[in-house]
């Protein structure tokens, strides 16, 4: 199995004022010569990580990587305010002005597919290439899958954990249960309820539980950025209009794109995947067997940098 690339550190970062109150963490790594490539990460309110640096040639790549607003190193963190996908979608653009790059490559996963799916609809012109991973297409039906039925029947355990903060009478919506909570003004109450938001995603993102991967979702400053931003964005369904990026898809004709979706997917489940590959017949999908949703399951990996790969060498 083809392991990542070797770590590296950015070469220069960025701290863009977006809108008020929020600040947006940029970094650049790679080679400032190289493909543009924007790394998109998940969530929302994910993140990133040093080892997303490590899916590109450094050679290559131009590697951006920027943490969207209230998580990460971006600030004020787990903020509310102002925080909707069209300003993320504004942040994006803003960071592309600012760099100075005309095109760029996208490379997300889980929510991060949403968000550049969208971008790449609205600035098609902007895109060279899509690299995408484990669809999220949003909807109504994809949220209930993961927060209200479905995946419960297949992790019932973690079910148990994740419903144990909201009252019985309110688990009919466990979505505006969990706002209640991560809203509210009990300090205590807030943190246990983002901890067990966060914690059912990492014990679900694996095809084989990765005790390192929960605990990592289980720390306070993640927990609290995830869970009420994910649960902000899902209140209000995503800030998009029901089937937008499916009802969209003829807006991609002119991009080429690699889908890579892990076949026992519990958190977006493949028929995302299968469904946009439908409506985007010009993507590459590759449906990976013996995987899950996570970016760091081993052959989901392996996918995603032989994608990096025959990208770099046909936009070179």
């Amino acid at each position: 199995m083809r392991s990542l690339y070797p770590p590296i550190e950015p070469y220069v970062r960025h701290t863009l004022n977006v809108e008020t109150p929020h600040k947006v963490y940029v970094e650049e790594c790679g080679n400032p010569a190289g493909i543009p490539v924007l790394f998109v990460h998940g969530g929302p309110g994910g993140g990133c990580e040093p080892w997303h640096r490590q899916f590109f040639d450094p050679d290559r790549y131009r590697i951006v990587l920027f943490d969207q607003r209230g998580c990460g190193r971006s600030t004020p963190h787990a903020s509310l305010e102002g925080n909707t996908t069209q300003a993320l979608l504004g942040d994006m653009e803003r960071i592309r002005e600012h760099l100075g790059i005309d095109r760029w490559m996208l490379f997300g996963g889980s929510w991060g597919s949403t968000l550049s799916l969208l971008y790449a609809q609205a600035c098609p012109e902007r895109v060279l290439a899509l690299v995408l991973r484990g669809i999220f297409l949003c909807r109504k039906q994809d949220i209930d899958w993961f927060y209200q039925h479905g995946a419960s029947r297949l992790f019932p355990e973690a079910w148990q954990d994740f419903i144990a903060p909201v009252p019985p009478s309110k688990r009919d919506n466990m979505v505006q249960a969990y706002y209640e909570l991560l809203t509210g003004g009990d300090e205590v109450r807030r943190l246990a309820a983002a901890r067990a938001w966060s914690v059912w995603e990492g014990t679900t993102s694996t095809l084989r539980q990765k005790a390192s991967l929960v605990q990592h979702f289980a720390e306070s400053h993640i927990a609290l950025s995830m869970a009420r931003i994910e649960c902000h964005y899902f209140m209000n369904d995503a800030f998009i209009e029901p089937d937008r990026i499916l009802d969209n898809a003829p807006r991609l004709e002119g991009i080429p794109g690699r889908i890579i979706h892990g076949r026992y997917d519990v958190v977006c489940p493949v028929d995302q995947a299968v469904a946009l590959h439908r409506a985007w017949p010009r993507a590459e999908l590759q449906i990976i067997p013996a995987s899950g949703h996570s970016a760091g399951e081993p052959a989901v990996a392996e996918a995603l940098l032989a994608a990096t790969d025959d990208f770099a060498d046909q936009l070179a």
